[in-house]
């Protein structure tokens, strides 16, 4: 046994040396820069502590931006989950045409986020866009889709969620194909209907699934970027950033380099404090089969 644990441990240490490099340096760089005064190209770096961390939490585009973060990440979470775990129940029947909507919902994940809100952009405008082109039809008027910070926040993240449904819709169908028929036939002949059978059978054995699907979609969220891009600017007036889009303008737009990896720092410990004890809960409801 003890043979077999070194073979194994020397098995993950290219992995643990991958990470180390391009996870581990970053973040131990980022910290160190976070403690500088620097604009992100010039020779001369300031040292001066903590003080860019003080800065943020008297910033108050930060707390925005860290509100529309929390929005893209549980939000997106929601929304994605329940979607996948919709479309996951019914591909997993049987009926014609069933591989044909498998990759029609999946295609969507393999466009770029950019591009996806450059697409989607064309629907939510106020001018010739085409949902208002729609309404238009019915005789309403025109809808600004975007006109606030929080309105554009939403049409992001609905975006996001729509875009990456496809990841929790398979994680979701390889865990209902995981799972034996004879514990549903059992449910079933003691009389349980559909709802008591996925409340007490199919959902507490999906609880793998949910993990894997709910920590996936809370990081991403909480990553978003490339549709904010595209599809709103992070505007009106800022109002839709994201903490990665934050940190983008900080760093080269306002050349505020250490202020933006102090910013990056933050956001690293917020998604670790979040997921952490998310995965822990759900573990604690995993069952064995």
């Amino acid at each position: 046994m003890k043979k077999k644990r070194r073979q194994y441990l020397m098995l993950t240490i290219p992995a643990i040396l991958l990470l180390a490099l391009f996870l581990g340096v970053p973040l131990v760089n980022g910290i160190r820069v976070s403690l500088y005064k620097w604009n992100g190209y010039s020779q001369n770096m300031r040292f001066i502590g903590i003080e860019n961390f003080v800065k943020a939490f008297q910033d108050k585009l930060f707390f925005k931006t860290l509100g529309n973060t929390m929005i893209y990440g549980f939000g997106s979470t929601l929304f994605q989950n329940i979607l996948g775990l919709s479309t996951a129940l019914l591909l997993n029947q049987k009926f014609k045409g069933r591989n044909a909507v498998r990759a029609i919902l999946y295609m969507p994940i393999m466009i770029s986020g950019f591009i996806m809100g450059q697409i989607l952009y064309f629907f939510v405008q106020m001018d010739g866009g085409v949902f208002n082109e729609m309404l238009g039809w019915f005789g309403i008027a025109p809808v600004y889709w975007t006109e606030t910070g929080l309105k554009a926040t939403i049409v992001c993240m609905i975006a996001n969620s729509w875009q990456y449904m496809g990841i929790c819709m398979i994680l979701y169908l390889a865990g209902l194909q995981g799972i034996p028929d004879m514990y549903r036939e059992a449910a079933r002949l003691d009389g349980a209907g559909p709802m008591q059978v996925f409340r007490h059978v199919t959902l507490p054995l999906l609880i793998p699934s949910i993990i894997s699907a709910v920590v996936l979609n809370l990081i991403g969220g909480f990553k978003m970027y490339d549709v904010i891009v595209a599809l709103t600017g992070g505007g009106p007036s800022r109002g839709s950033l994201s903490l990665s889009y934050y940190i983008q303008l900080l760093y080269f737009q306002d050349e505020k380099a250490g202020y933006a990896s102090a910013v990056g720092v933050i956001m690293f410990f917020v998604i670790l404090v979040i997921t952490i004890p998310i995965n822990e809960f759900l573990k604690r409801r995993e069952v064995e089969y």
